[in-house]
């Protein structure tokens, strides 16, 4: 079956690029392409497609604006990001909102397709090279300190760095909200941390989104 995308850029050229890269590759359907922030969140919360790729510096809305209203709303679209550059911060609350992919336009003729099969196929799309731009405390004992924690610890801190809040952890989990707000509290003094920014950076740094 087919994967929906909806594709979202300011720049007409690269946009029509895209679509046309999408229509001549198969396996996927384009539900909209426009160069509209404010149409491409519409669409999403009307269309529902499987994946979004948005530009991230937009005249309007912006791509991380649109992550976060995705997130926030529990659209459950994989997001996927197209920019020419991103910093460090931007990149790591990327991360806290569960994003699913980060392209730059200098290689997007290259990978975009690559980027959009992996992330179809339940699979995030992050380079090194952007993950290296968040801006981490070096700490000599950081892995250290990571082995400190418990599977259910590592369960949890995973399913933050999906994007998921404290109570749909808990339904996942077939737990109480507290308890794990509770468990979240120890993995934070245990990696001396205070926020989910923080915990998605260090496990995406540290190869942890998956279990061994």
């Amino acid at each position: 079956m087919n994967r929906t995308v909806l594709l979202c850029d300011d720049h007409p050229l690269l946009l029509q690029g895209l679509v046309d890269l999408l229509r001549g590759a198969g396996g996927f359907d384009i539900l909209d392409s426009t160069t509209s922030g404010h149409r491409a969140l519409s669409q999403i919360r009307k269309l529902r497609p499987d994946i979004a790729v948005l530009d991230v510096s937009m005249p309007d809305i912006g791509g991380l604006d649109i992550l976060r209203a995705v997130h926030t709303e529990r659209l459950g679209v994989r997001v996927v990001f197209l920019t020419a550059t991103i910093p460090g911060k931007k990149v790591a609350e990327a991360l806290s909102y569960g994003i699913w992919g980060l392209l730059t336009k200098d290689y997007a003729t290259e990978h975009f397709l690559e980027c959009l099969q992996t992330v179809a196929a339940g699979e995030r799309w992050l380079p090194k090279n952007l993950l290296e731009k968040v801006e981490l405390e070096e700490d000599d004992d950081i892995s250290a300190r990571l082995a400190t924690l418990t599977l259910r610890e590592l369960e949890i801190s995973r399913l933050v760095c999906r994007g998921l809040s404290n109570r749909s952890i808990a339904a996942e989990l077939g737990s109480a909200e507290g308890t794990v707000s509770i468990h979240l509290g120890n993995i934070y003094r245990k990696l001396d941390i205070s926020s989910r920014t923080m915990l998605a950076s260090l496990f995406v740094q540290h190869h942890m989104l998956t279990d061994d």
